[in-house]
């Protein structure tokens, strides 16, 4: 598994051997990037379900400002940070233990937000089948932590039967890589900043 392209390409990513881990596909991970195209650029970005962070560093790569992981684990932190070490220099970048699965609250998103900035790009992995996609997008909704023009992509097995829409997110495009697809979300309502 290795970085597709910016200043990390070709950099190898670890993953450990036995996990429950399922990394995104280096086939897939360059599809979305280029999906994606220069808007990478310059953006925050919320890595959820974040893995070996293969997503969030090929961001980096790509030249997102900065990058949010959320996973379950301290574990899973300590494996994101050695990918890191391995492929970006002075990464801006933190990671945030929190189990979506078990606790879809938006609490500590908005924590990190206001920390970090509104996130212009949110990216979600989790467990395919599991039925978890959409309850974590309408947590993401809720939070209030989605910047003007941002966009959330869900990465889920082809088959799941995700909805055209959760609360003012509307599905805007939806793509199939093999046994992968994914499904691009956009805010229907532009954000207001209350003063």
């Amino acid at each position: 598994m290795r970085i597709t392209g910016g200043s990390a390409r070709g950099r190898k990513l670890t993953s450990p051997r036995a996990s429950e881990i399922r990394p995104t596909s280096d086939r897939v991970r360059e599809a979305l990037f280029n999906i994606i195209g220069p808007r990478i650029v310059g953006s925050r970005v919320l890595d959820l379900f974040a893995g070996t962070g293969a997503i969030g560093i090929e961001g980096l790569s790509r030249g997102a400002a900065s990058v949010l992981f959320v996973d379950q684990s301290p574990a899973v932190g300590r494996l994101i940070e050695a990918n890191l070490r391995a492929c970006i220099i002075r990464p801006s970048a933190a990671f945030v233990a929190l189990n979506l699965a078990t606790n879809p609250h938006p609490q500590p998103l908005q924590a990190a937000a206001a920390v970090a900035g509104r996130f212009d790009l949110v990216i979600m992995d989790p467990p395919y089948q599991k039925n978890m996609a959409r309850p974590v997008l309408a947590m993401v909704e809720r939070a209030d932590i989605l910047a003007e023009n941002s966009l959330i992509v869900v990465e889920e097995h082809r088959g799941a039967a995700l909805p055209e829409s959760v609360a003012s997110l509307a599905l805007t495009d939806h793509r199939r890589y093999g046994e992968t697809g994914l499904w691009f979300y956009a805010p229907t309502q532009p954000h207001v900043t209350h003063e």
